[in-house]
């Protein structure tokens, strides 16, 4: 009979509840998204898909704007709205549906035109950690844009329009500890290891080991050993090319045991060692890209205003110029590899410890600067050092544009507008259909195509409002009709399976923005419904 399974630690009912995300984002990122309270202005299709995808995941706290009572419009692509809530307030009604859906969190609404929110008191919107906009008028966008740039309050602006969707991120500065990249490339330091892995490393004879434990030494082990005799062969140089690079695998191949007929056992930490060339044997050196975030002037020059995270990454900086000898603090992390239990351990414990003191070192420093910038010893605690360390090879910093801007012709996004417009079935059409939507319902407050009976002749306006806006840019004319025809026929409609999907791809960059984790889209997405192509442009 089988003997059951080792029990697990017990689970709380809220990490049962989040298991999965626990796992992209951690303890520390949920309790960001926890604290956070973001605002909503208007609960359309898009919008309340957008509410529903950080509700479930469990945002603080979410306020509504909305001015609109529901329509039967609304009930074709709002799935937070039913036919007994038709002329309700849509603020309020889609605020007690998704309220529905979480306990956890918190909701509110106002019931008032954004504009004349807006126009009446600016400083509302700045009180939340990132304003998400759906279905605003340039009226309303131009000035929200500018205040929420000086505010330093993220602010997404996203759209829904027949099948095509859009986003846009504003983001003055946003910086990123974790970004989670695909590929990792473990710190092991095997190229100048620290004396404690020296000292182990050395301790260890591969010949005087029987078979047993020979097939069970971590892979580090034969790897370093081997890689220490060819570069005593090579002048102490590492192997670059693929040439050397199998030399040194049949360095490793000439340690494995061999059986009576002379061919080589099956010793799979040995095969774990050859297949590790390729990516643990390298120098250890400063990535260009951390290079350049610590040499970056918010780093260099710190201010009783600057971020925990430029005053950690200038304790870093100090220690890579002094304790680091030009290399970051440890990472501390070992990739899985086949190994007996305390061996493994044993090496584990090696690289934890050194992580450990190298990040104690940049904590301390991390205080001294605190002092000097007159600023509280808990404002960094050493759990944000240490996860900063541990993270220090992919940290990422975004700085964005301010939205209004590209309303000015000479602005830079208009060039970026011009050469991408040469590029056949590029989806920068679409951002230039819609700005010519929102000149178009500037000018005359509908949308092209809204009344059937106004079909054609609106083609004829949305083509002369898309031709004076390409004119102010410098542009060639669209190539072909067909967009504007498109464009038309939507007339202003929002379909509910373009909102769900934009609303889920904005709920994620709201969670990317508020947990500081992974990296945001920059800035402008594109989403065309009908060939499902999307694209990211930097505007």
């Amino acid at each position: 009979m089988a003997s059951p399974a080792p029990k697990s630690p017990e689970q709380s009912e809220k990490t049962k509840k989040y298991d999965r995300q626990l796992r992209l984002w951690g303890d520390h990122g949920q309790s960001a998204l926890e604290a956070a309270h973001i605002c909503l202005i208007n609960a359309t299709g898009m919008g309340t898909e957008i509410l529903k995808s950080l509700v479930l995941p469990g945002i603080g706290a979410f306020t509504i704007v909305d001015g609109k009572t529901i329509s039967e419009e609304d009930l074709g692509s709002n799935f937070f709205t039913d036919v007994d809530s038709v002329g309700k307030s849509r603020a309020e009604v889609t605020t007690q549906f998704l309220l529905e859906l979480n306990p956890d969190v918190r909701g509110d609404y106002v019931e008032e035109n954004p504009i004349q929110l807006f126009e009446n008191n600016p400083h509302f919107f700045s009180g939340f950690n990132v304003v998400i906009a759906t279905g605003i008028p340039e009226r309303l966008l131009i000035p929200l844009s500018k205040h929420l740039w000086e505010a330093k309050v993220p602010l997404i602006v996203a759209r829904s329009y027949g099948f095509i969707g859009s986003i846009r991120i504003q983001i003055e500065e946003h910086t990123v500890i974790e970004s989670h990249p695909d590929n990792m490339t473990p710190d092991l330091r095997l190229d100048s290891p620290f004396p404690a892995l020296k000292q182990y490393m050395d301790s260890i004879n591969l010949q005087d080991l029987e078979l047993k434990d020979h097939c069970h030494v971590p892979y580090l082990v034969p790897l370093y050993k081997c890689l220490v005799r060819w570069r005593e062969e090579h002048n102490g140089a590492l192997p670059k090319n693929y040439k050397e690079k199998e030399s040194l695998r049949e360095h490793i191949r000439s340690e494995m045991r061999r059986d009576e007929h002379g061919n080589p056992v099956d010793e799979e930490n040995f095969e774990e060692a050859i297949r590790a060339v390729n990516f643990a044997v390298m120098a250890t050196t400063l990535p260009k890209n951390i290079e350049e975030i610590l040499n970056d002037s918010s780093c260099v020059n710190l201010t009783s205003k600057s971020k925990p995270f430029w005053i950690i990454a200038k304790a870093v900086r100090d220690f890579v110029k002094n304790e680091g000898a030009g290399n970051l603090p440890l990472r501390g992390s070992l990739p899985d590899m086949t190994a007996d239990t305390s061996r493994y351990i044993t090496l584990q414990q090696l690289y934890y410890t050194k992580a450990s003191r190298d990040a104690e070192v940049v904590y301390r420093r991390v205080q001294q600067l605190l002092h000097q910038l007159n600023q509280p010893d808990d404002l960094v605690s050493e759990a944000d050092v240490k996860q900063f360390c541990k993270h220090a090879a992919s940290l990422s910093v975004l700085r964005g544009s301010c939205i209004a801007d590209e309303y000015d012709p000479r602005s830079p996004a208009a060039n970026t507008i011009a050469v991408n417009l040469e590029t056949p079935d590029s989806l920068m059409v679409y951002h230039v259909m819609m700005r010519g939507v929102d000149k178009f319902f500037a000018e005359y407050n509908t949308y092209p195509g809204e009344f059937d009976d106004q079909v054609e002749p609106d083609i004829v306006k949305l083509k002369s409002c898309i031709a004076k806006l390409l004119n102010e840019w410098g542009c060639p004319s669209v190539a072909k009709d067909d967009y504007v025809h498109e464009i038309c026929r939507y007339g202003g409609a929002e379909l509910h399976s373009v909102s769900s999907f934009l609303g889920g791809c904005v709920a994620q960059e709201t969670i990317k923005l508020i947990t500081g984790q992974y990296k945001p889209i920059n800035n402008t997405f594109l989403y065309d419904a009908i060939t499902s192509n999307t694209s990211v442009f930097l505007l």
